[in-house]
């Protein structure tokens, strides 16, 4: 057999989520005909087949999460023999002709009725026990009454029922190992004030982008990289945003390349073309990549402040909240004016307090160059 395992779709990344299977156990593909379709770091990609060949099995279904470098897809050999599958939980891992198995374990437990005999591998045992699921109360379908893998999982989905909790899945899971990564890294601070664009234009979230962009210039620091691990920074000369985008599904944060060499016009469109394409789910994980600052114009939804969170390794996030008429003090009079709230998260790690204090001056002061 010839095993063909997931590869990395993306940058580094860990795991993927079937989302669609394309072929089935006993179909012939051709060398590059799409499997599997897969979500990983928020977009659906399609894997092709690395050869051609017939499938003798499809490692997980839809829904499963697959760790990068796991089995995907099993292959009979060029010359269409098949060794035999010991019917393990994992089956037959091979390296060129000496097949490995690995063997049940036995474990009598107290708490199983009788003292049953409970015939599982270390791999379900481990499963089970991350899962809090007694293999006393999983009724096995392995071969000689052995507990499988899908055992448990099963066991485990009917455990989530009863109790009313859902199991994070595709973009909203991605969101929650995104933020557990932000939480356990970064050292993040937040800084809020107020601008007054009364006289901003009508294209608010074009005019943000262009703030941003003036503030990079200013105080480049912000605009950056950094590696805790290596304590590495690196400022970037480009400026690639990371623009938040709500769904249903969940959070998208795809990135507009170059900010600060486009136009009004190819900044809205770029705007226009990702809130299209998170709609359609018709990204590309490329789109996601090397976003050097964010933007969280969370404002059009409701909120005044926030703490926006950082997606490592960037430094920083700005965030916009909803705008509202003030009254405020102007040559000693009371005027109504059209103020809008910002939040600035950065690490502070890479970045001074100075450097984050001066790039939300800068960001305000282009804002209010109209007013």
């Amino acid at each position: 057999m010839r095993i063909f395992h997931l590869p990395d779709l993306g940058e580094g990344l860990a795991e993927a989520e079937i989302h669609e299977w394309l072929v089935k156990e006993g179909d012939i593909v051709k060398q590059d005909q799409p499997m599997v379709s897969v979500e990983t770091a928020k977009a659906v990609v399609e894997v092709p087949a690395p050869f051609s060949g017939k499938i003798v099995k499809l490692f997980g279904k839809a829904g499963d999460v697959i760790p990068t470098d796991s089995p995907l897809v099993e292959f009979a050999d060029e010359d269409n023999t098949t060794r035999r599958d010991a019917g393990t939980v994992v089956g037959s891992l091979e390296e060129s002709t000496v097949v490995l198995e690995e063997h049940i374990t036995v474990v009598k437990t107290p708490s199983a009725s009788n003292d049953k005999s409970i015939k599982a591998t270390p791999a379900v045992r481990a499963l089970a026990k991350a899962l809090h699921i007694d293999l006393s109360n999983v009724t096995p379908t392995g071969a000689q009454g052995q507990v499988t893998v899908d055992d448990v999982k099963k066991a485990a989905e009917k455990a989530t029922s009863h109790s009313g909790a859902e199991s994070l899945r595709g973009v909203r899971r991605q969101m929650a190992l995104v933020m557990t990564q932000s939480h356990r890294e970064v050292v993040a601070v937040t800084i809020v004030d107020d601008a007054d664009v009364t006289d901003a234009p009508a294209d608010f979230t074009v005019f943000l982008l262009q703030a941003i962009a003036h503030a990079v210039k200013t105080e480049p620091a912000l605009n950056a990289l950094y590696d805790g691990e290596k304590m590495q920074r690196i400022v970037s000369s480009e400026l690639n945003l990371g623009l938040a985008v709500d769904s249903e599904e969940g959070l998208f944060v795809p990135v507009i390349k170059n900010v600060e060499k486009k136009s009004d016009a190819e900044l809205r469109e770029s705007i226009n073309h990702l809130k299209q394409a998170v709609k359609s789910r018709t990204l590309k994980p490329d789109d996601f990549q090397g976003a050097t600052i964010s933007l969280s114009n969370f404002g059009t939804i409701a909120g005044r402040y926030a703490t926006p969170v950082i997606v490592p390794p960037a430094v920083a996030i700005l965030g916009c909240g909803k705008m509202r008429d003030e009254v405020v003090v102007r040559d000693h009079k009371m005027v109504i004016r059209r103020i809008a709230p910002l939040s600035l998260t950065f690490d502070h790690r890479a970045a001074t307090g100075g450097e984050a204090s001066r790039f939300l001056a800068a960001v305000i002061q282009f804002l209010e160059k109209r007013s």
